[in-house]
């Protein structure tokens, strides 16, 4: 099987939301609320600080995210999504969607998961 090029755009875009927590970190900014380390911490219950902190440098390494800290005691560093990061949010409605349908053919004994608030917060 080849392998998938680096030079394109659906592999790139994949690359870039890859990673166990990308998504749902992504999914708690995509209100367009500035969030604090904390605050996201907390909506995401089973991350580790290590891991938050890893997917959130490479969430802002890849332009998706913007961190912005405050030269205070104690440290106050806050989280939004960039203009990039915003139109990436844009493709969620329709992920969201077929995730639905995804679920109600192939799964339907999860129907019960199904989030009915928004996004999976």
């Amino acid at each position: 099987m080849k392998e998938p090029k680096e030079h394109c755009p659906l592999t790139m875009a994949v690359k870039v939301i890859s990673g166990k927590w990308k998504l749902f970190i992504l999914s708690v900014l995509a209100n367009g609320e500035i969030k604090r380390y904390g605050e996201i911490r907390k909506t995401c219950e089973n991350i580790t600080e290590k891991m938050l902190t890893s997917q959130l440098r490479e969430l802002e390494k890849d332009g998706i995210v913007f961190r912005k800290v405050y030269a205070q005691v104690p440290p106050k560093v806050e989280y939004s999504l960039t203009e990039l990061g915003q139109k990436l949010c844009l493709i969620f409605d329709p992920l969201y969607e077929w995730g639905i349908d995804y679920i109600k053919e192939i799964r339907p004994d999860q129907l019960h998961i199904i989030a009915t608030n928004g996004y999976c917060d």
